[in-house]
């Protein structure tokens, strides 16, 4: 099955800058994005499916191929950030400097609403407390070894089935450089997957996800920033982020959680974006130590 659906963009609208936290680094089997195109496999509701969004000057084409294409396609205006609502947030940005600057630097930026939970949250178990380098080796690895191969022209592999993640000994992760600790996060994930893919909204995914042991408020909100497009979550528990916070806002050059939640306030609704634009300005506090080192899990 083969949909198409035409989209109108808005003016300046930023297809990288929005797309991009769809897909790992580098190279995600489930994923491409070049140039003007972006290619995503996910399993819907209605099954496998792949979605092609190709923009051409300010209109943006979405084709949907395999039994999922109905849903994608439906979805395809959220997916692409489409659907965000920067309601109030001009004047939020408007109290501070910098914001305001970045804001309209990165105009175009969307927060986008995949609609499914699960694909988002294998990849945050996989990022928690390691360098980006070692979960993307991990998930690649992951990916290769359940996925199969998606509908459509694009040779994609579908994300993993949660039933087979979590029929498989946690020993066989090893290999792909995950240990007991995140394995067994993501095997009581995969368990409840179908529930989590029934959240009303971001606040009811919040509160199941950290419901499950070995998932906390960081992975949580890095999920449902993606799953639910929400503007507002914050990854508290990140290694960098409560520092760049309090360096952007306060000129301070160390954060804490406690700070950053503080500094950020005065724009709640969009705090998430807040820190995705400081993120996207490259704005970095000053570095006092070495980076933390990249492991190999299955050398071990």
């Amino acid at each position: 099955m083969t949909k198409t659906r035409r989209l109108g963009l808005p003016d300046g609208y930023d297809f990288h800058g929005t797309l991009r936290s769809l897909l790992v680094v580098r190279h995600d089997p489930c994923g491409t994005l070049a140039g003007d195109e972006c290619r995503l496999a996910a399993r819907t509701p209605e099954g496998p499916g792949s979605l092609h969004l190709a923009r051409v000057g300010a209109e943006l084409t979405a084709t949907g191929h395999g039994p999922g294409a109905a849903w994608l396609i439906d979805r395809a205006d959220a997916i692409a950030g489409l659907r965000d609502d920067l309601t109030g947030f001009p004047t939020l940005a408007a109290s501070h400097p910098l914001v305001a600057r970045l804001a309209r630097t990165f105009s175009g930026m969307r927060f986008l609403a995949t609609g499914r939970v699960f694909q988002r949250l294998m990849r945050a178990i996989l990022e928690q407390k390691v360098t980006g380098i070692e979960a993307h080796r991990a998930y690649r690895a992951i990916v290769r070894h359940f996925g199969e191969p998606a509908p459509g022209p694009a040779g994609l592999l579908l994300p993993p089935e949660p039933e087979a993640i979590a029929a498989t000994p946690y020993w066989s992760f090893h290999p792909f450089g995950v240990e007991q600790r995140r394995t067994q996060a993501l095997q009581r994930a995969a368990l409840v997957a179908a529930r989590l893919e029934r959240c009303a909204d971001s606040a009811e995914a919040t509160r199941r996800l950290t419901a499950i042991p070995g998932i906390g408020v960081w992975t949580a909100a890095e999920v449902v920033r993606t799953a639910y497009g929400d503007a507002d979550a914050v990854s508290v528990g990140d290694f960098h982020i409560p520092n760049t916070v309090a360096w952007g806002l306060a000129g301070e050059a160390r954060g804490t959680d406690e700070r950053m939640l503080e500094l950020l306030e005065p724009f709640r609704g969009h705090r998430g974006r807040v820190c995705e634009l400081l993120a996207a300005g490259g704005i970095g506090a000053p570095k006092f130590g070495p980076r933390m080192p990249v492991r190999s899990i299955a050398r071990f």
